[in-house]
């Protein structure tokens, strides 16, 4: 446990130095937040937004011209699926919150699986050999790093939080909490991930390579920002397989109520790739050797 503890207090010591990339790891998450959430909000078409009250009564007024019955008519119209808000598939939320939950994963992803970057930086300063040679287990060090990507994310995750209660969706403390909560392992499953390729590859720039490969279709595909339920069954396939969905449906329910999966299956679903990274993480690391 002393072993995990410092490497974690080291983590935490770059996160904190590392002002910069704080900044830098919010700008696209923020802007795919107030950009493109608001103009595409703001971009609905009007007959989305009529309330459902004024369609039930021009309904009525056509229904002696069709020869229906009143209790017939208003039932085929309120049976019909609810008119959303803006572009937003949730009735009673913008395109904005829709997509807020989706931002949180987002940070959590980008700020999680760039630990993976630090081993690299590790193995050019010579610090890994330091470690290497030292007491400490390979498992030891894995969760260290692993753990301290957990508190960086958590760091931003609860900033974007922040941001969101003020200018976009005020949530109860309970509902904040349970939102971090959740993203917890979440942001470790990812660490796990970035780790995992950190410990293979020699170079930064194959590791930006690898990372943007990886991070953005995880991204795209999760349902971040858009209903995966109305999309192609390729694109359903491809979802279904992207641990990220999970973690965005739990949020989407924890802050919206709305969700594809229940929160059994999202919680199966994480924990499960959660326990699979870990252990390719500590196999990979467990192989980790000092090159430049």
């Amino acid at each position: 446990m002393n072993g995990i503890y410092a490497i974690l207090l080291r983590e935490v010591k770059i996160f904190f130095r590392e002002k910069e990339r704080i900044i830098s790891i919010l700008v696209s998450p923020l802007l795919f937040l107030f950009v493109i959430g608001r103009s595409i909000g703001t971009g609905a078409n009007p007959v989305r937004d009529t309330p459902v009250e004024v369609a039930i009564k021009n309904a009525e007024n056509i229904q002696i011209i069709e020869g229906q019955t009143k209790d017939s008519l208003q039932s085929t119209v309120v049976q019909a699926r609810p008119i959303s808000n803006g572009a937003s598939p949730v009735q009673g939320y913008t395109y904005q919150q829709f997509i807020f939950p989706g931002i949180l994963v987002m940070v959590c992803l980008f700020t999680s699986i760039t630990y993976g970057l630090y081993i690299i930086w590790d193995k050019r300063l010579d610090f890994l050999k330091e470690v290497l040679v030292a007491p400490i287990s390979r498992t030891s060090l894995f969760m260290g790093k692993s753990i301290g990507g957990i508190t960086g994310a958590m760091i931003e995750v609860v900033i974007v939080l922040l941001i969101g209660y003020f200018f976009i969706l005020p949530v109860p403390l309970w509902k904040f909490l349970l939102c971090v909560l959740w993203l917890i392992p979440v942001s470790y499953m990812v660490a796990n991930i970035g780790l995992s390729i950190g410990a293979r590859m020699k170079s930064m720039e194959g590791f930006g390579l690898v990372m943007s490969f990886l991070t953005w279709p995880m991204f795209f595909f999760s349902g971040a920002l858009f209903e995966i339920s109305g999309t192609s069954p390729v694109i359903k396939t491809i979802s279904f397989f992207d641990p990220m969905t999970y973690a965005v449906d739990m949020v989407r329910r924890i802050l919206l109520g709305y969700g594809n999966f229940s929160a059994y299956t999202n919680i199966t679903a994480v924990g499960f790739f959660a326990v699979l990274t870990t252990f390719i993480g500590i196999k990979f690391f467990g192989e980790l050797q000092q090159t430049k």
